[in-house]
């Protein structure tokens, strides 16, 4: 009843419209209809059925709809069904789309088009900028309307939607429509469903090709095929799925993948490919930089596809999955197609290490024995599958399967393995491989093995459990902790001395002992040599072994030649290593002759082998025991007769183990042998063998694990063609299969501590000697003869400079050095050589050679590198830094530049000096001051030895003196001559002059802040001045710190240099501050005197002053006189002396004869000690300020810094006043405390007076009280200053010079 109640005819339809009371959104028109009328689905749809006689009622309502004001506002879609489209409709739909704001959506079903009204409709089109959708379904607008469509779309730039359903466009309306893809870049879908899947081709190509992010859907049904789906893009998952394609077609696409950027995944399962396709997707794979995900699964491919598939990945650099099951391919396909996953040598790089998973297999692919050769190289050497398949293969046999797992055990990377289907999955072998590598191999997370002959009998459950224990997470526990330790078994013994010393024989001497003890002597020198290469062989470092009992005992023989010094270091034992040194020095100087050595010489030698084995041995961050050296002196049997020369050796050596006790444990004896001579050496041999006994019982001992460990690397070694070196990952892998302690049980584990372990483990190898491991770059050698001999000698030997092309300035390219590296260790005589680069990588070896050399990269600075000298030029400051000759231990660094001294020195403290300290880590390094005149004239190092002075030292001289002297204190240079011709004449330079302003306020700094301390103590009342110490130094930020390498350096110093530029214009005159400094000590003085004139004159009425105040007291030890800080009962030896007291300039008489006293009892003690204490206060006080009542008193001054702590950092402790400074300290230290300073000054008249009258009474009982007895021996007499009347006891020298100022009051 309601449907007829809403059925209306056309004449109601057209008043509705035309009075505005419809709001409709959606109208559909209907024609050829039987019956006319409308049907209002909804308030807002209208459906129009118009029959074949009421044609022109269709033509009424496009004119009235494109007038109506509501309608146009308010409509938003319109369908027509089953109109053959005339050209006045098309105008006035025309009008309506011009003059509708909304409309969205055109759906035109079975209508048909003539040409002139599909133009007239593209015109419209081209106006339009409203409509996002049209859809046009069994139109058969053919590809004449695609072409015209086409047109309107190249400029309209709206439309988001076009479909185009059960058409026949065919191929040229395809290719116009991919004409119009290339230029409209809105369209966000399209749907195609043709009746020639050849339309897909180019539309899907223009997309590709241009990158366009448009969802594409295009369908196909070919002689009444069932419909199905061609291609599909889906630009929300950038995927690309290809259904249904010609070969033209498939590579017509590939084409267009190669430059794009929108498509992630490819998806191309059941499309018949063939190789000409494959030739095109190699290029793909090379050019294309997006494509993560390819899918060829039952594609067809063929041996020669996969080839070009796999061409492809070689240079392929971001697919990441590749699945190629169900192809038809052999082994010689799967061999080509793993080969950029594989290594097939440990010196060269993976290909490709992008891609992550990777499948094959089928029933027609046949891998053969070709094809399991490749994966078994591909699992032992890829590090970057993670996921394999092999999918439903018949061709592998159980044996093969167990060599596939078998090589999973060295596979760190693999997670997911897919044996799905394979029939040679089954049997017990199998299964207990699978069991073994799960507990070698804890990575692997899955292994699918359905609808395998294992997974069929049910024999496949113990797998899955082992795989879920290997995802647990383990305790974490130290598995090294709690094994066994045992006794090392080998020591090593270093043969240290020059060339010429005698090394080599002595080690051959030794070696004919050990054989006629019919002790098996186990030389590793190769004596299967040819006896060309033997010839041309580089000398180097030597090493022998040789067996005691159950110890090994190896010699190492260290290279005496000076250019092998730099490996020294490298060899040197680490901590804890069973090993002691033998020095060995000639008694001559050659050979050849009979000209000895000086005792200097011999002196010189030994201390240079001595430096360097107490140096590297503090570089151990713990030493559990002192090196042990013996010294050997050779060439003994060319001495006829004992000479005094031979007696100043003996006493030269003595000085020297005196000199480096408590550094090196001495062998008490002195061998003197002839090496030649094996009974020579027989007492030096059974020393060797015993001490060898000794150093094992006494080193700590090493884990059992490390004796198996050797015993593993022997097989190892065995098994790998007897390779003397091994990378760092293949320790690891090792210790993954065959150490169990060293393995990592569980994915979960801390891989970080594991390989902690193992690098520890390494560490211990090399410290007992058995291997030689480099922790960077990472390597282990096994074969130390080769490596020493070989590899190191011809690296230290190499001439860099010689063979490079670039600046002779002795830094070369990484790169070149590569190439000369190559050129010159691999021999140009076939079957000869030292097959360097057969066991070790070229960029470890550039990294060995500028470890040995001592060089980095270098950029930014002008450098230049020479033996024993480096010269950088950095922005016009020319530095010279040089070595100390063959055996010096000292560097010299010289500049030269216009620029003022502060600005050089900072570079040289900030850039320099951290890269010297760099290299000399575990070394003290002393920093002295060079004579300028030795920088100015490049004075020869061998003169300017001793014209120097510490920086330290010339800082405290400076801080012994006044401020009024500071400025002007002046350093003695001592001068130097060579037989009898004068170098350099004595002279002096300004310390000013030596030092930078940093180094000078650093002074100035310091004394502010002691006299700062001293005002608080003396409580002078502070002063609002710009000369305060918190405002006396303009400080600035210190630098960020550099790099300390030489590379650091010029990384660094353009920032340094504006830093300089900006602290330059901060610096203040240092004379004004000098002044502040001068007038702050005036005021601290003027309180001083204040004080001590307090204590002087506090009770003139004690018997009118007839003995002096001021006492002090002496003692004397070995002929030195100590001034006694601290009275204690039972002190004898004693002399008491009296300063004089002239006010302000109070001092020590000299010559004073002074009064002895026996011996203190208890009575002096309860007198003395508390005068004393505030006596040596206030002298503390005198000597900071430069008071002279510290003159005469500085040799007298013990060292009580270790009574007084807090006092021992202050700057003024040092120099010549600073060290009696550092005697009163003690006193000082008492009065620190605030409370105790004023509780001491109310009882400081009791105190004086109890001291005074003590004096008093001591002088009687010595029959000195008399004036004439007083200035006997105290030399002081008794005066009335004449201006205030007071009495003072002063000296001869006063009494002359101030004689208007005073009147002698004789007693």
């Amino acid at each position: 009843m309601a449907s007829n109640q809403n059925f209306r005819d056309l004449q109601w339809v057209l008043h509705a419209i035309k009075s505005e009371t419809l709001n409709l959104h959606n109208i559909s028109f209907y024609l050829s209809q039987p019956t006319s009328g409308c049907f209002q689905e909804t308030e807002n749809s209208m459906n129009i059925n118009i029959s074949k006689d009421s044609l022109l009622y269709f033509l009424h309502l496009l004119t009235v709809l494109g007038t109506a004001k509501n309608i146009q506002s308010s409509l938003r879609n319109l369908e027509f069904h089953q109109v053959e489209w005339e050209l006045q409709q098309l105008l006035n739909l025309g009008v309506l789309l011009e003059n509708s704001t909304n409309i969205k959506q055109l759906v035109f079903r079975r209508n048909r088009f003539n040409t002139e009204c599909l133009s007239e409709f593209s015109d419209v089109l081209k106006r339009n900028n409203v409509i996002k959708e049209i859809t046009f379904s069994e139109s058969a607008i053919g590809y004449v309307g695609a072409g015209i469509l086409s047109s309107a779309l190249k400029v309209n730039d709206s439309l988001e939607e076009l479909q185009i359903w059960e058409d026949s466009i065919g191929s040229k309306g395809a290719e116009e429509l991919s004409k119009m893809i290339e230029g409209n870049s809105t369209l966000k879908l399209l749907t195609i469903f043709d009746s020639s899947s050849i339309t897909a081709t180019p539309l899907i190509s223009a997309v590709l090709a241009r990158n366009r992010t448009m969802e594409v859907h295009i369908w196909s049904g070919e002689n009444g095929e069932k419909i199905s789906k061609v291609v599909e893009f889906s630009p929300e998952n950038s995927t690309l799925r290809i259904y249904r394609l010609n070969i033209s077609g498939a590579c017509r696409v590939a084409c267009a993948l190669g430059c794009n950027s929108t498509v992630k995944s490819l998806d191309m399962t059941g499309v018949r490919l063939k190789s000409k396709w494959a030739k095109e997707f190699r290029w793909v794979l090379e050019q294309n930089k997006s494509l993560k995900e390819v899918n060829l699964s039952k594609t067809c491919l063929k041996d020669k596809g996969v080839v070009y598939v796999a061409a492809g990945l070689f240079k392929n650099q971001s697919l990441e999955s590749l699945y190629l099951d169900g192809n038809w391919f052999s082994g010689i396909g799967v061999e080509h197609l793993l080969c950029p996953l594989s290594r097939f040598s440990a010196l060269q790089y993976q290909a490709n290490i992008t891609l992550k998973a990777v499948t094959f297999g089928g029933g027609s692919t046949k891998i053969g024995r070709d094809g399991l050769a490749a994966i078994l190289q591909m699992l032992t050497s890829n590090e970057s599958v993670t996921r394999l398949g092999i999918y439903d293969d018949e061709s592998l046999r159980p044996d093969d399967i167990v060599k596939i797992f078998k090589s999973l055990e060295r596979n760190a990377t693999l997670r997911h393995l897919s044996l799905q289907g394979c029939k040679g999955v089954q049997g017990e072998l199998v299964l207990q491989t699978i069991t073994e590598t799960l507990q070698v191999n804890p990575w692997i997370e899955d292994i699918d093995l359905s609808r395998t002959p294992l997974q069929n009998s049910g024999k496949t459950d113990g797998i899955y459990k082992r795989l879920g224990q290997n995802g647990k997470s383990e305790p974490d526990m130290d598995l090294l902790k709690d094994m066994p330790l045992t006794m090392p078994k080998s020591c090593r013994v270093f043969f240290c001395g020059q060339e010429y010393a005698g090394k080599s024989t002595v080690c051959n001497s030794i070696s004919q002992n050990f054989s006629s003890s019919k002790v098996p002597y186990l030389d590793q020198v190769r004596t299967f040599v040819n006896p060309v290469e033997q010839a041309i062989r580089t000398n180097g470092m030597k090493i022998r072994t040789f067996k005691d009992e159950d110890t090994k005992i190896s010699i190492w023989n260290l290279a005496g030649q000076h250019e092998f010094y730099s490996l020294h270091d490298l060899m040197f034992p680490g901590h804890g290593s069973a090993s002691f040194f033998l020095i060995i020095s000639s008694l001559f100087r050659k050979p050849s002759n009979r000209e000895p050595k000086t005792p200097a010489e011999i002196e010189e030698d030994l201390q240079y082998w001595l430096r360097f084995i107490v140096s590297n041995s503090r570089r151990a961050v713990q030493q559990c025991m002192l090196p042990n050296v013996t010294i050997v002196l050779t060439h003994y049997d060319k001495i006829s007769q004992p000479s005094q020369n031979l007696q100043a050796t003996v006493n030269s050596i003595q000085r020297l183990r005196d000199k480096f006790q408590g550094f090196v444990d001495f062998y008490p004896t002195v061998f003197t042998i002839d090496a030649r001579s094996s009974a020579s050496v027989s007492k030096l041999t059974h020393h060797l063998r015993k001490t060898s006994k000794t150093i094992l019982q006494r080193v700590p001992r090493v884990y059992q694990l490390c004796n198996d460990l050797i015993q593993i690397l022997s097989d190892w070694r065995s098994e790998n063609f007897n390779k003397p070196a091994m990378k760092l990952k293949e320790f690891g892998e090792l210790c993954q299969v065959k150490v169990p302690p060293l393995r990592i049980r569980s994915r979960h584990d801390n891989k970080e501590k594991v390989e902690m372990r193992r690098r520890a483990v390494a560490t211990c190898l090399h410290n007992i000697g058995e291997v030689i491991y480099f922790d960077d770059p990472g390597f282990l050698i096994l074969d130390c003869e080769w490596f020493c001999g070989e590899v190191l000698g011809q690296l230290i030997r190499l001439d860099v400079r010689r063979q490079s092309s670039t600046e002779n300035n002795g830094f070369i390219s990484r790169k070149e050095l590569e190439k000369i590296l190559r050129g010159s260790l691999q021999s140009q005589i076939p079957g000869m050589g030292s097959k360097v680069f057969e066991n070790l990588d070229a960029s470890d070896l550039v990294h060995l050679h500028n470890r040995i050399i001592g060089l980095h990269n270098q950029h930014g600075a002008t450098y230049s590198l020479e033996k024993y000298l480096i010269s950088i030029n950095i922005n016009g400051i020319y530095i010279r830094i040089e070595l100390g000759g063959q055996l010096g231990y000292y560097i010299d660094v010289l500049a030269c530049s216009t620029k003022n001294l502060t600005e050089t020195l900072r570079l040289i403290q900030q850039l320099i000096i951290p890269a010297i300290h760099s290299f000399c880590n575990g070394i003290t390094l002393i920093e002295n001051v060079l004579r300028p005149e030795c920088v100015q004239n490049l004075t020869p190092p061998r003169y300017r030895k001793t014209q120097l002075v510490s920086l330290q030292q010339l800082k405290q001289a400076l801080l012994s003196v006044s401020a009024e002297s500071m400025y002007d204190y002046q350093h003695t240079w001592s001068p130097v001559s060579d037989s009898g011709r004068p170098i350099l004449r004595s002279g002096f330079d300004l310390a000013r002059d030596l030092l930078s302003d940093d180094d000078f306020r650093e002074v100035l700094h310091r004394r502010y802040h002691d006299l700062y301390n001293l005002a608080v103590e003396l409580q002078v009342p502070p002063e609002n001045n710009s000369d305060g110490p918190d405002q006396s130094l303009s400080t600035s930020n210190e630098p960020d710190k550099v790099d300390p390498t030489f590379g650091g350096i010029a990384k660094g110093v353009e920032a340094v240099l504006q830093r300089l530029k900006i602290i330059e214009q901060e610096i203040r005159d240092l004379k004004q501050e000098i002044q502040g400094l001068r007038y702050y000590e005036h005021r601290l003085l003027i309180e001083l005197h204040r004080k001590v004139n307090y204590l002087v004159n506090y009770n003139v009425q004690l018997e009118e002053r007839k003995v002096p105040n001021m006492f002090f007291f002496v003692r004397t030890e070995n002929y030195t006189r100590r001034l006694v800080t601290n009275m204690i009962s039972g002190m004898n030896a004693l002399r008491l002396h009296m300063l004089c007291e002239y006010r302000q300039e109070m001092h020590v008489v000299e010559d004073q004869m002074g009064c002895e006293m026996m011996q203190v009892d208890n009575r002096a003690v309860q007198c003395l000690a508390p005068y004393m204490k505030k006596f040596m206060k206030l002298l503390t006080f005198a000597l900071k300020i430069g008071a002279h009542l510290a003159a005469g008193m500085g040799e007298m001054i013990p060292d009580l810094s270790r009574e007084v702590a807090h006092l021992a950092g202050s700057s003024l402790l040092y120099g010549a006043g600073g060290a009696v400074a550092a005697g009163a300290v003690g006193a000082a230290a008492m009065g620190r405390n605030r409370s105790r300073a004023v509780e001491g000054s109310r009882d400081i008249q009791q105190d004086l007076k109890t001291a005074q009258q003590w004096v008093v009474d001591f002088l009687r009982q010595r029959r000195c009280s008399s004036g004439k007895d007083i200035a006997e021996k105290f030399g002081l007499f008794r005066v009335r200053y004449r201006d205030n009347g007071q009495i003072a006891w002063i000296c001869r020298r006063h009494m002359s010079i101030r004689a208007n100022e005073i009147i002698e009051v004789p007693i």
